[in-house]
């Protein structure tokens, strides 16, 4: 029997209550991922960020590297071949730009960094920061359902999200050029934020580890955005919610020709929010399993562990 991620309609959230909130979390416990439905962003505004995105990286390799990132991969480029998955042998077989959140004046936090946009490519600062706001928006409203399945209130995640060091990325996979190569586009890894909100690529490639061990593929259905739990969610909740390792396969044949684009957003606490366990979350059953620890340090000893912070 095929097995297979859950979808569910978020509108369920607000005419539906309780059973949604408890089947979203049944569905996390189990999968660490969902398909969401329901969620009202424009189909559209995908699409073009798509493109804005594809034109980006069909420029001039000289060009991109103009914009390489200088803050270890926070804004801007992260060329091909840099970034490694932890505790993974050989890079991944990908580039990247990373935009954050805009910032007025003195940002709240230093980790704000201003953003860079590519001259070359006039619509892409407007339709990112568009899709931004709206995986942002949507994304707080998982966490508050998620904060009514920890037993939290349903707001408890507002105040520590609302100046997070939220990342989107576009992502580019480029043709495989070495189908005997050891590396893969993604190689095997967990998410280190709270949750990522995944558009784009409906281009097959993206497996998840079930509890039974097994990888099953994900298709991104028309409509739908992939939201999993990351590290940092999974640690708050001791685990009652999982991080599930993913990856990216290389494809065969002439399919390795192809190039592969997707668009996730990974969702950030505040910097000084703490991951310390929530009381809820720690039983005789299942003690807590780390010490206190706030969102920043653990972001940056992470990002040093898949080399984008040295």
């Amino acid at each position: 029997m095929t097995q297979q991620i859950p979808t569910l309609d978020i509108q369920r959230f607000t005419t539906d209550r309780s059973a949604f909130v408890q089947a979203l979390g049944d569905t996390y416990a189990e999968w660490g991922f969902a398909g969401i439905s329901g969620h009202g962003i424009d189909p559209e505004l995908i699409t073009r960020a798509m493109a804005v995105a594809e034109q980006f990286f069909a420029l001039p390799a000289d060009t991109k590297v103009g914009y390489k990132s200088t803050y270890g991969g926070a804004r801007g480029y992260t060329p091909f071949g840099v970034e490694v998955a932890k505790g993974a042998q050989h890079v991944d077989l990908k580039e990247f730009w990373h935009v954050g959140r805009e910032v007025e004046g003195t940002p709240r936090y230093p980790q704000l960094l201003p953003n860079a946009w590519p001259s070359e490519v006039p619509e892409f600062k407007p339709v990112m920061l568009a899709l931004y706001d709206a995986l942002d928006q949507l994304g707080r409203q998982v966490l508050r359902a998620l904060a009514l399945y920890l037993g939290q209130e349903e707001t408890y995640f507002e105040d520590k999200v609302d100046s997070g060091n939220s990342i989107l990325r576009a992502l580019h996979y480029p043709p495989v050029q070495d189908e005997g190569t050891p590396s893969v586009r993604a190689a095997a890894h967990e998410d280190i934020n709270l949750i990522t909100l995944l558009v784009g690529s409906r281009q097959s490639g993206l497996e998840v580890l079930s509890q039974k061990g097994d990888w099953v593929p994900i298709s991104i259905i028309p409509g739908t955005i992939i939201v999993n739990i990351g590290d940092m969610l999974q640690r708050l909740s001791n685990h009652v919610l999982p991080s599930t390792t993913h990856r990216v396969v290389n494809p065969a044949g002439a399919a390795a020709q192809e190039s592969r684009y997707s668009i996730p957003f990974f969702l950030h606490p505040n910097p000084d929010a703490s991951l310390d366990a929530l009381p809820e979350c720690v039983t005789a059953e299942n003690p807590k399993r780390y010490p206190p620890i706030t969102a920043n340090e653990y972001l940056e000893e992470r990002l040093r562990e898949i080399g984008l912070l040295k």
